[in-house]
């Protein structure tokens, strides 16, 4: 009897030893072999989206579609440049739609912010949108490299407190199509009509043209550039 339940014993723990270890085994290699393959993929398939999604940027090609576009779906009109002699007011033009939105679209993207007063011909102008810092630099190249066409034939002079946009000094450029990235305002009293037909007017000062005077008065250097920099940051007024 004590031989029998011996053997009885063994063959019992035998037996279940050899059904409990395939159940574990098989468990963890199937927890294996479906999630990690899945979780690898997954990973790849995102990286690639990101790869493959580029941010947008303007050009030649795309700009004036974009801004005409753009300009319908706008009602803001305007803009607040505020520097450290004060704020100035300036109401945009619709009628020149494709200035109008590029000057929106520049202020809502920021670029305008930090950017100087870098130019400045007593009275005559002052010039605004640019400076000598490479954030400057970065942030034209993350919007884009693009021309504006003149839109001079709405009526629109150069009297004085006029806001208007200078051509682009690029030798690649007999058309003098605007540069997009600046502008200038009209100091000049009654006005610079010489300016009429080769610049485009897109909006007026309607508050602060005593700060305007202000920064035109700032001692120049020979390269026009005044002796005190006065940076700006510029905000859509009626959004």
């Amino acid at each position: 009897m004590e031989r029998l339940w011996l053997i009885t014993s063994i063959a019992f723990i035998f037996f279940t030893s050899c059904n409990d270890t395939p159940k574990t085994t098989e468990k963890k290699s199937t927890v294996k072999e479906v999630s990690t393959p899945v979780e690898k993929d997954s990973t790849i398939n995102e990286e690639s989206k990101q790869k493959a999604k580029k941010p947008f940027k303007l050009t030649e090609k795309n700009a004036i579609p974009f801004f005409n576009t753009y300009a319908d779906t706008l009602s803001p009109t305007k803009v607040r440049i505020a520097t450290r002699y004060g704020d100035i007011d300036i109401q945009l033009f619709k009628k020149t739609p494709y200035h109008w939105a590029n000057f929106i679209y520049l202020t809502r993207k920021k670029y305008f912010d930090g950017t100087y007063f870098h130019r400045s011909v007593p009275k005559f102008v002052i010039q605004g949108g640019n400076s000598d810092k490479m954030a400057t630099a970065f942030r034209r190249r993350d919007i884009g490299k693009y021309l504006l066409p003149p839109d001079t034939r709405k009526g629109f002079r150069h009297h004085r407190g006029i806001v208007s946009m200078p051509s682009s000094d690029d030798v690649s450029n007999p058309h003098k199509l605007a540069s997009p990235y600046e502008f200038f305002i009209v100091t000049q009293s009654p006005g610079a009509y010489h300016l009429d037909g080769d610049y485009t007017a897109f909006g007026k000062v309607i508050k602060g043209m005593d700060v305007v005077d202000r920064i035109n008065a700032i001692p120049i250097d020979q390269g026009e550039w005044p002796m005190e920099n006065v940076p700006m940051t510029v905000r859509v007024l009626d959004e």
